[in-house]
């Protein structure tokens, strides 16, 4: 049976980042890539919807070791997923990828200090052997996306398309679309649908926070301008990190003046104040939810050109002809895009046992972020919601390579982390939004101290985190039934 030293699942933009990471701050180390699709880039390569953007700034998204050479800082899909596979190409992490290869289940031993992993691949399972195992595969499922049950959706006459799977022949040229939902997703499709739909009307149950921020920062250009590639980079992602952090800070702790803030600037755009307050002014303060960024304006710029309108209401049933909301208003649609959210999915769904027990994944509490109780020698990649995903699993993945060589040093065979007093429980993603709410209670949990406390705040994790003490809640496990419970 084959034996890696390492295994990471999924090489999407975290598991690439993970294999830079590990070889080369421990070269000596033998791993593999194992990406349950055909193709590198995760969420990049999924997703294929006109318009799929990222609405983060590709100087923090992007790593911290390959500067971000495109000219614009909110990027589309394309640029991000080529990115990507430039990476992957570089640094000859292509090379260890193995396509089509889903982790099913994860068996530890410790009798034997390893993780016996259960592949399908190519329409046969096998097994392989790791010492430590390290998921990548984000937290929602690629299989499926969240589809409530709409009323009557079998009579409409048009044709409903989901964003995760978008259907590479459809024509929209002409047509009038419905888009359901407010999120992300949704505010991205609305303006380039606009350019060929006959027209896109936004169909939310209530307002979400939507803000305006420019395509291409001016800044980074002339920064750009003047310094070498590599400082460039770390001078516009501090710059871009200190910014981010500190709005964040500034929506949390002044949330009134925050709400004046973004309706101001929307009011601005739109030139409608009634309008704003309508659709525009959530009853929830900024940041309780994901803040939806929406580069140029270009979202309501379709809004004034009468390309996209937002309609705020509740869908009573579908009817042939489209959506008949409960204040009566029919929607007429020959497309509607059911864009509403993610369904989450941890860790790519692997099933996991320990000394033949399986793991309740909400019976566990989560360790700087990384590692989980009751699991040795297994971390897990979880970006932040507040930030640029890679701000977080960049960090992630050199403390994994910091535990690596630390059981090196000791001589551990296997390691977990282990709280000293009892631990407060919190869910480990603190947002109201809907797709998190709906399966949160499936994950570990969180603490109320640090270091089970997962803190949305990349300047004092940049600060603390390398610094762990591993002595202190990391203990080593050489006997079979010693784990405690939390």
């Amino acid at each position: 049976m084959e034996h890696l030293d390492v295994v990471i699942v999924g090489a999407g933009l975290s598991g690439i980042g993970a294999a830079y990471r590990l070889q080369t701050e421990l070269p000596d180390k033998s791993y593999a890539v194992l990406e349950a699709r055909e193709s590198l880039g995760g969420t990049w390569d999924l997703f294929r919807y006109p318009g799929v953007r990222s609405d983060s700034d590709m100087f923090t998204l992007g790593y911290p070791f390959k500067p971000w050479r495109d000219a614009k800082s909110i990027a589309d899909g394309p640029s991000i997923l080529r990115y990507v596979r430039e990476t992957a190409e570089e640094f000859g992490i292509d090379k260890r990828i193995r396509y089509g290869a889903k982790v099913i289940g994860a068996e530890w031993s410790t009798d034997e200090s390893r993780w016996t992993l259960t592949v399908a691949q190519g329409g046969e399972t096998r097994t392989l052997t790791c010492g430590f195992l390290y998921s990548c595969a984000g937290y929602y499922d690629y299989d499926q996306g969240h589809t409530p049950e709409f009323p009557g959706a079998e009579t409409f006459s048009g044709t409903m398309v989901y964003p995760q799977f978008w259907p590479e022949d459809l024509d929209y040229s002409g047509k009038r679309v419905v888009v359901i939902g407010s999120g992300a997703t949704a505010v991205t499709l609305v303006p380039a649908m606009a350019e060929q739909a006959e027209r896109v009307t936004m169909l939310q149950r209530s307002p979400t926070w939507i803000s305006a921020v420019p395509g291409r920062d001016k800044y980074a250009d002339k920064i750009r301008e003047l310094l070498p590639p590599q400082l460039a980079h770390r001078v516009i992602r501090t710059k871009n990190i200190l910014f981010n952090v500190g709005f964040y800070q500034y929506c949390r702790r002044r949330p009134e003046a925050a709400r004046k803030l973004l309706t101001g600037l929307t009011t601005r755009i739109l030139e409608d104040e009634a309008l704003v307050a309508e659709h525009f002014t959530p009853e929830y303060n900024p940041w309780d939810q994901r803040l939806c960024a929406v580069p140029d304006a270009d979202f309501f710029k379709a809004m004034r050109k009468g390309k996209a309108e937002v309609v705020t209401d509740h869908i009573e049933t579908f009817v042939p002809e489209g959506i008949r909301l409960k204040s009566g208003r029919v929607l007429e649609a020959d497309v509607v895009v059911s864009a509403t959210g993610l369904k989450l999915l941890a860790f790519g769904g692997i099933s996991l046992v320990v000394d033949g027990t399986p793991i309740t994944l909400s019976d566990e509490f989560v360790w700087q972020g990384a590692m989980l109780t009751g699991v040795p020698n297994f971390a897990v990649c979880i970006g932040y919601t507040n930030a640029s995903w890679t701000l977080r699993a960049d960090l992630t993945s050199r403390l994994v390579c910091k535990v690596l060589a630390h059981m090196d040093r000791r001589a551990y065979p296997a390691v977990v982390p282990q709280p000293h007093a009892h631990l407060d429980e919190h869910p480990l993603l603190d947002l109201a939004s809907g797709y998190i709410q709906r399966s949160i209670a499936d994950f570990p949990r969180q603490g109320s101290r640090h270091p089970w406390k997962v803190r949305q705040n990349y300047i004092l994790d940049s600060a603390t985190t390398m610094r762990t003490n591993l002595d202190r809640t990391l203990r080593p496990v050489t006997t079979r039934g010693a784990l405690q419970k939390v």
